[in-house]
């Protein structure tokens, strides 16, 4: 039995569980410490049984507590060589806890963890997808300007799949955040929007992905309903029936001790 939590998704911070009761790996830890053990325990997990963390670019929404919990869990921490050597610069390693490159893929334990390159604004972010040792498998897709066909792909073989819905593109462009940051945004190294989020799901849940998790929603430029209708709309509009070929919500920005399981 697989099972997936959100622990945290937005802006001001990121962390994922996937495993079972037993055994895990956390993606990302990009809140503190005591938050992400406050989490855990919120959803009847231990962080004594979570085997690794893997951390998808060093931006702090995604490694803000990764010191702290590393070194007081011994976990080894994975991520791409760019990664691993933007959080060596920033202080956010240790010689209390390994930290190895993830080339390709990895095992830990009897899950297999498999990396996917993404285009961000960041040293070498990657997406990553978890295959439990029932065959299940979940990847989490976010900050990424644009769908690349590699992640598509990883998406398409997964029963769930948390794919970024970040921005709202008339609120951003109205928005307060100065041009530059606006700019980057919308880019090509910035984060997806609800459109092209939206865009991306009739094809996928065709291939078979059934639980689509919207993730990475921006406070300030995006509001969940308006995240989850954009994609809803889009999802229906090719015949897709809510309920019966997918599910679809909206990851909490802090957990809600929901757990999925796919």
């Amino acid at each position: 039995m697989a099972k997936f939590v959100t622990l945290f998704s937005s802006s001001s911070g990121n962390s994922y569980y996937i495993g079972s009761s037993g055994q895990g790996v956390l993606i990302d830890a990009g809140r503190s410490c005591k938050q992400i053990e406050m989490a855990m325990q919120s959803n009847n997990l231990d962080l004594r049984n979570v085997r690794a963390v893997f951390i998808t670019h060093e931006h702090s929404d995604h490694c803000q507590g990764l010191k702290v919990l590393a070194s007081r869990y011994g976990f080894t921490v994975y991520g791409s060589e760019g990664t691993l050597n933007a959080l060596e610069r920033s202080d956010k390693l240790s010689s209390r806890f390994t930290a190895d490159v993830i080339e390709t893929k990895v095992s830990i334990g009897d899950m297999l963890i498999e990396r996917h390159n993404t285009p961000h604004d960041s040293a070498e972010s990657c997406a990553y997808s978890v295959t439990t040792p029932d065959g299940r498998r979940a990847t989490i897709a976010t900050d990424m300007g644009i769908m690349l066909p590699d992640v598509r792909e990883a998406i398409k073989k997964s029963s769930l799949a948390v794919i970024e819905s970040n921005h709202d593109i008339d609120m951003l462009r109205c928005g307060p955040y100065p041009y530059v940051l606006k700019k980057r945004i919308l880019s090509d190294k910035g984060h997806l929007s609800n459109k092209a989020c939206a865009e991306e799901l009739p094809e996928l849940v065709k291939s078979g992905v059934n639980r689509i998790i919207l993730g990475h929603l921006s406070k300030e430029n995006n509001t969940p309903l308006l995240a989850y209708n954009t994609s809803l709309e889009s999802l229906t509009k090719e015949g897709l029936a809510l309920g019966l070929d997918f599910t679809l919500e909206v990851a909490p920005v802090e957990t809600n001790g929901k757990s999925i399981i796919f």
